[in-house]
């Protein structure tokens, strides 16, 4: 079974929530840009790039200690 990640953003009264399973990432960044694309949500490209960057940052942690050995 596959872990099931989460990332969050609350903006102002909004709150947005992206669950997805491991190796999904992609996916996931992909509807980053189509939220981003689409006027009619508050979600803009800084939040895309924000998260992007959080994902980015968690799959490093994780990676840290095999690059090691």
């Amino acid at each position: 079974m596959k872990q099931v990640r989460q990332l969050s953003l609350v903006k102002g009264t909004d709150r947005y929530v992206f669950r997805y399973p491991c190796g999904h990432e992609a996916d996931v960044v992909d509807r980053f840009a189509r939220l981003a694309s689409d006027r009619s949500t508050g979600f803009d490209w800084f939040d895309a790039a924000v998260l992007s960057y959080q994902m980015g940052r968690r799959l490093e942690k994780e990676l840290e200690p095999i690059s090691k050995t």
